[in-house]
């Protein structure tokens, strides 16, 4: 579950009719989805996915973004617009695409694409919380991994990762042959940022750090010290690059720091440290098939 922030640096216009948004759960193709307000706030409100928060949406506020790992992704997206005015983004699970949403808002000459599993789901956000439209942002239906798989080369300057089943993200969605595959798909100087939801050890996050390590040159973590320090469940922004100069940016820490939840960034000997002794996550070997199915000889 994520935890939830005001980003201060979003203004809201004046409040205007409630929107239409059905009162409990409804079916979506993977379970269920349902938009609880805010209160005091009737246009704004967070959706369940399954009764687990995925989103947090104000109709009034395209800029806001409440959940802390998001804010935290907005900040390194940042530095990666600068100078890029032809900045394309890629977001692997939609839900209600708060982050999306945000960065349009920021840089409307932005196109993004966002790639959500539930069909059901991707429809209902794009009725439920007014999302820019195409070519703005396109929705496309299909999992992430696939859909990833059909993309051309070098064609994105963010790939984002925010997949859940349940508290946890997908294994395949985790493994060293999966983030090649977004390295392929970035621009030269693009950047990898990947939401991982871990518990105490925080053995995920430190495999997870360890893949990433395999694939680019540069690697950071972004988190609240306590959870840094493996203190409770919560989310840590991975990120991956082959840029340089983009986790050194002084800009950047700066932001994490002021954040509305002090956010640190670790890079370097510090991400070594923490990854430790964890091993790459691979995908699982192709199964063999038995003895009397192979052909003669």
């Amino acid at each position: 579950m994520a935890a939830r922030r005001r980003d201060p640096s979003s203004r809201r216009p004046p409040t205007s009719a409630a929107p239409a948004w059905p009162e409990g759960p409804v079916t979506v193709s993977t379970g269920t989805a349902q938009v609880v307000p805010e209160p005091g706030r009737p246009r704004a409100g967070t959706l369940l996915v399954n009764g687990v928060p995925s989103s947090f949406v104000d109709l009034d506020d395209p800029g806001l973004l409440d959940f802390e790992y998001m804010q935290q992704a907005a900040a390194v997206v940042e530095v990666v617009a600068h100078g890029r005015p032809d900045l394309t983004v890629l977001h692997l699970g939609a839900g209600g695409c708060a982050l999306a949403r945000a960065l349009a808002h920021r840089h409307p000459d932005a196109r993004q694409l966002a790639v959500e599993l539930d069909t059901e789901l991707a429809r209902l956000a794009r009725e439920w919380f007014d999302l820019p439209r195409a070519p703005r942002l396109r929705l496309r239906a299909g999992e992430a991994r696939a859909e990833l798989g059909r993309l051309p080369d070098a064609t994105y300057d963010v790939v984002a990762r925010d997949v859940f089943a349940g508290d946890r993200t997908p294994e395949h969605l985790t493994t060293l042959e999966f983030a090649e595959d977004v390295r392929r798909v970035l621009r030269p100087g693009g950047v990898y940022v990947a939401n991982c939801a871990d518990r105490p050890p925080l053995a995920l996050a430190r495999a997870e750090l360890a893949t990433l390590a395999a694939v680019f040159s540069h690697v950071g973590v972004v988190a609240e010290p306590s959870q840094l320090r493996g203190r409770r469940y919560g989310n840590l922004l991975l990120v991956g690059t082959d840029d340089q100069e983009l986790l050194d940016d002084p800009g950047l820490a700066r932001t994490l720091r002021t954040l509305p939840v002090p956010a640190r960034l670790l890079t370097g000997l510090e991400v070594r440290s923490l990854a430790g002794a964890a091993r790459p996550l691979r995908d699982p070997p192709a199964a063999t098939p038995p003895a009397d199915a192979l052909p003669d000889r």
